[in-house]
């Protein structure tokens, strides 16, 4: 293979804008966080078009298939173009929502919570993600 042909996944990452710095993706892939057919995959590892990766990035998850290479990172305009989302419409909407929920509110002026208010306000943030899963 020429040297121009070869291309690094956690490059290809970085490039297409899925982290804001490479050694974010170098990072996400040792941990674990990058996938192709459901094995981990190195930051080392070549990247071919037609290949189905998918990555976690905190509490989102997108399956993303390879179209084409791409060396330098790009406005955001042309680097959707170089790969294809095949993330299910549901977890798009899933991630999506948990940050429309409702936010919770002191009184102003009613000074710092005690001990006994802050678990109380523990429990009903807990409650609260249990019923959005």
């Amino acid at each position: 293979m020429a040297e121009q042909e070869k291309l690094r996944i956690d490059k290809y990452l970085w490039a297409i804008r899925l982290f804001k710095t490479r050694s974010l993706a170098t990072e996400a892939c040792k941990a674990g966080r990058v996938k192709l057919n459901g094995q981990n995959v190195k930051a080392s590892s070549v990247v071919k078009p037609g290949d189905v990766y998918q990555v976690s990035k905190g509490l989102e998850r997108k399956v993303i298939e390879v179209v084409e290479l791409l060396y330098n990172r790009v406005e955001s305009k042309i680097a959707v173009t170089k790969y294809k989302d095949l993330t299910p419409k549901e977890e798009t909407l899933a991630f999506k929502s948990a940050f429309h929920g409702s936010v919770l509110t002191r009184d102003r002026g009613t000074g710092r919570p005690t001990k006994r208010d802050r678990r109380e306000i523990d429990d009903l943030n807990e409650s609260r993600f249990e019923d959005e899963s």
